[in-house]
């Protein structure tokens, strides 16, 4: 007896050794033993149906890069909507497209400055190879601050006028402010592929979610304090949140009593108040219809 099967006795009793040796085949080789093998099952592969995605793309003109940061602040809403509902095509920081490309919704973010060559070319092939096109932000919708831009800077000398790009093609859609939510700009997006790609329920509310923003493009580029006095102040709609004085670049709107006080004489006409109210884009279809639509956008926005 080996000093493995004294161990074995002592700790089992001297049956179990007796027992596992008349088991045991002599010679046997632990290569010999025969271990019962548990077939594998294998799961054939769930494959995840592809979405009819939308075409998307970044047009970046001259700005401040803000609205941008304000769409990546979708964090995970933003890769939501990348995976279920549109493929981003062009966009100079995300993807790595020289020419831009057929789309079927460009937001264009900045004025352009009409002095640069490449910038005009870009925005007319915008406007040809997007079938909607979306001013992001105050810059693209009414110039805002650059409406008073001369250049003369060391590095861009000839940067001497910018215009925003409806004065240069035509816009259907205008997402105002400066730098617009986050919740803007996903919303929208999720408007526009319901309303291309939905059923006739959903187009529907997408129809009167972006009602109101197609109409604040058809109504054109310029915008100023006179404007925010008659649509926004003289309407009873003004919330006294104060967003339109702390835009203005040149200090030509406060606050007074609650309400905005136009300085007329100040005012440079950039449209950076009227950009930045929220109630500028203000609609009773929507607020009619804000429980159909808030449950919509949470129901397409499930991961």
């Amino acid at each position: 007896m080996g000093l493995l099967d004294k161990l074995k006795g002592l700790l089992f009793g001297n049956e179990a050794v007796s027992e596992g040796k008349q088991d045991a085949k002599p010679g046997a080789t632990p290569a010999d033993i025969m271990v019962e093998q548990k077939p594998i099952i294998t799961k054939p592969k769930e494959e995840k149906p592809v979405a009819d995605k939308i075409t998307v793309g970044h047009v970046h003109m001259s700005g401040c890069t803000g609205c941008l940061v304000s769409l990546a602040d979708n964090y995970e809403g933003l890769l939501t909507i990348l995976d279920k509902y549109a493929d981003l095509v062009y966009c100079l920081t995300l993807a790595d497209v020289r020419h831009i490309p057929k789309m079927d919704v460009a937001l264009v973010e900045g004025s352009v400055c009409i002095n640069d060559e490449c910038s005009m070319e870009e925005i007319l092939e915008t406007r040809e190879n997007a079938a909607i096109v979306v001013a992001l932000g105050g810059c693209a919708c009414y110039g805002n601050t650059t409406r008073f831009c001369r250049g003369g800077q060391q590095n861009q000398p000839q940067h001497e006028g910018f215009l925003p790009i409806g004065d240069l093609i035509k816009v259907d859609v205008y997402i105002p402010a400066c730098a617009p939510t986050p919740q803007q700009i996903r919303n929208v997006c999720l408007m526009a592929y319901l309303l291309l790609k939905g059923n006739d329920e959903q187009k529907a509310l997408a129809t009167a979610y972006l009602t109101p923003l197609m109409n604040l493009a058809a109504a054109g580029t310029e915008a100023c304090g006179c404007d925010l006095m008659t649509e926004v102040i003289n309407q009873g709609l003004c919330c006294g949140c104060g967003s339109c004085a702390a835009a203005c670049p040149v200090r030509a709107v406060t606050i007074q009593y609650g309400r905005p006080q136009i300085e007329r004489d100040l005012c440079i006409k950039c449209g950076a108040c009227y950009a930045q109210c929220p109630r500028s884009f203000f609609s009773f279809d929507v607020c009619g219809q804000y429980e159909a639509i808030t449950n919509l956008i949470g129901e397409v926005m499930k991961p």
